[in-house]
């Protein structure tokens, strides 16, 4: 196969051998006229019009021939760029036992998702949905001084999670394919520290993102359910995405929203004057902020959003905290528009953060539903965040603090008193996600606009999460014993393929870079029993394969209208048809895929594998 670079076929250099012919009547590939009744994204629908995949059940799908050879293209070009990063390749059991999650307690983080299973003695164990805990044990047990570091391994693997709602095909299933690596070092900075290898992993991602061809976005993200202090996702652009990523057009900072930091905003000073009498309004049987607007008749933007968090365990050396003493419970406001950031909530008061059971929170003292910022003064131990806008003067509504009912023209000073002056107990700052048309936090007086995509890979910074809760450490050059930091990388294989559909497909099917497409050019016979037409094809196919392009040859004895069909659903970079009318002038009709106007051009036999490498490397 052909080398890529860039997202086009690179034949010569990086060539690693000839390319491969093979005959559609030989291969499985079941193109429908129609795409299945719970397809809706693009790449869901010609993936299965397409012949590459089949439903198995909710969120598991066969990888059919053309299917699998995409995903070892992506491979491919995974295993090189890794290699090249320092990471050597291993392959770990599915099978995850459940010892490993009692030591780190990351089963709790995951909860529903993660698929267990019991066996005949009764051990339960987890389908993997990463592999952190099985690196740590396995590098905890094959490791121990500092010259064995730093040290980077990976592996392409399938992988699994129980989602509550598969949907998306293969953009939001239950069994996958990634790849996910991870690195071990005694240092974060300098030669052979954390940030040497996350800097060359994310190189590395660039490449692999890149020559696969693909239009990207590297943004800075929360870490989730995997932890560490920094992450980047990478993120396929398209308008189909399932992502909202914000960009700042003047500095090139991008993040995506649980992320992205805001700007500096006006403030307000909790001085501006009351615009009524408290006013409350019984509010029985309504869901959410609109409808209690609705029927307030105020708008979103005029109303208040209260949240309620639980405190848990300290996640940085600076926790909140009062005469010494934890602060348990935690209440976000925003304006009734916004949302919460629960990452801010967490950086900001050094906790980390949930929200708040129900149950436990009206014991405490809450009317979940309807708190609003006054719950600082009636329920000890809270800590009051407010968002800037929330802190803007005007017209406010918010929540009564008791069931069914609500308030209008709720003042801040007046209503909430002297604890807004005591830092202790109430806190502003940017706690919100941040929105198109927000300050750039990165340059002064730009806004941020919104893009959407599609996460393909994810970079984290785990730091000794892993190693000090599985006692992963080492002897250092003074037989000091320290524990090992770590990183972790994944890529979604399968997730990558059904991304790069989304970006690239038109009305009449799939439209696949060169780097990746199953095949290069796709040879279709006009009259397959033909011996002549036969000739010209297998030639052809030779000469292409010697310069490392992959050819597949249609002939079955099918009408020339399904052939062409069939040929823009799959989406084969190159079409050559053999006719006799081309056969004539002697040569064959070229026709790329992405031209959607016209027929193809008849180009001589002497001339057409160079222009069909030249096409590819265009």
């Amino acid at each position: 196969m052909a080398g890529t670079e860039g997202g086009k076929l690179v034949v010569g250099a990086r060539n690693d051998g000839r390319g491969v012919s093979h005959r559609w009547a030989e291969t499985l590939i079941p193109t429908a006229r129609e795409a299945p009744a719970d397809a809706e994204t693009p790449s869901h629908i010609w993936l299965v019009r397409g012949g590459y995949i089949r439903k198995v059940a909710a969120g598991v799908y066969d990888y059919l021939p053309l299917a699998w050879r995409v995903l070892q293209k992506i491979s491919a070009i995974i295993r090189e760029e890794m290699d090249g990063a320092g990471s050597r390749e291993l392959f770990m059991p599915v099978f995850v036992p459940m010892e490993f999650y009692n030591e780190t307690r990351r089963h709790e983080a995951y909860g529903d998702l993660l698929f267990t299973v019991k066996d005949r003695k009764g051990n339960v164990a987890a389908l993997g949905p990463t592999h952190e805990e099985t690196i740590t044990e396995m590098v905890r047990g094959s490791i121990t001084s500092y010259k064995q570091l730093p040290l980077g391994l990976y592996q392409i693997q399938t992988k699994f999670r129980d989602e509550a709602r598969p949907r998306a095909g293969l953009l939001r299933c239950r069994e996958f394919i990634m790849k996910d690596a991870y690195s071990f070092h005694l240092e974060v900075e300098g030669v052979g520290g954390l940030n040497e290898h996350y800097d060359a992993m994310y190189r590395a991602y660039s490449n692999t993102f890149r020559r696969c061809g693909l239009d990207y976005s590297a943004v800075e993200a929360e870490s989730g359910p995997i932890g560490g202090s920094a992450s980047h996702e990478f993120m396929v652009n398209c308008e189909s995405g399932e992502d909202t990523i914000l960009k700042c057009p003047a500095s090139g900072y991008a993040a995506n929203v649980e992320k992205c930091e805001i700007g500096e905003r006006p403030r307000g000073t909790f001085q501006e004057p009351a615009t009524g009498e408290l006013t409350e309004v019984h509010t029985p049987n309504l869901p959410g902020i609109e409808e209690v607007g609705k029927f307030m008749k105020v708008k979103p933007d005029r109303m208040l959003k209260t949240i309620v968090f639980k405190t848990g365990d300290p996640v940085s050396g600076t926790m909140w905290s009062r005469d010494g003493r934890a602060i348990p419970w935690i209440i976000a406001t925003v304006r009734g528009d916004h949302d919460v950031n629960e990452g801010k909530v967490k950086a900001l008061t050094g906790y980390s953060v949930e929200v708040a059971d129900p149950a436990a929170a009206k014991a405490a003292g809450f009317a979940i539903g309807y708190v609003s910022p006054r719950a600082v003064k009636t329920v000890p131990g809270t800590l009051l965040l407010v968002d800037n806008d929330a802190s803007l003067g005007g017209f406010w509504a918010t929540g009564a603090d008791k069931p069914d009912h609500h308030v209008k023209h709720f003042n801040w000073r007046r209503d909430v008193g002297e604890k807004l002056d005591d830092p202790s107990y109430v806190k502003v700052a940017d706690i919100r996600n941040a929105m198109a048309g927000d300050p750039s936090p990165r340059a002064a007086g730009a806004t941020l606009v919104a893009a959407r995509g599609i996460e393909v890979g994810h970079i984290f910074k785990l730091g000794t999460k892993y190693s000090d809760a599985m006692g992963l450490s080492v002897l250092d050059d003074k037989q000091q014993k320290r524990s090992v930091i770590m990183g972790c990388y994944g890529i979604g294989v399968s997730r990558t393929m059904a991304a790069c559909v989304e970006m690239s497909h038109d009305a009449n099917g799939i439209i696949w870079p060169a780097a990746i497409a199953p095949y290069h050019v796709l040879i279709t016979l006009m009259k397959p029993e033909d011996v002549k037409q036969q000739e010209v094809a297998w030639d052809l196919a030779k000469q292409l394969n010697d310069a490392g392009v992959d050819v597949l040859i249609d002939d079955r004895d099918e009408r020339p209208g399904v052939k062409f069909k069939d040929a823009d659903i799959v989406g084969i970079p190159v079409r050559l048809t053999i006719g006799d009318k081309a056969l004539e002038q002697g040569g064959v009709e070229f026709k790329m895929r992405k031209d959607t106007q016209g027929k193809g051009e008849v180009v001589s036999l002497a001339d057409v594998v160079v222009r069909c490498i030249g096409a590819l490397n265009g």
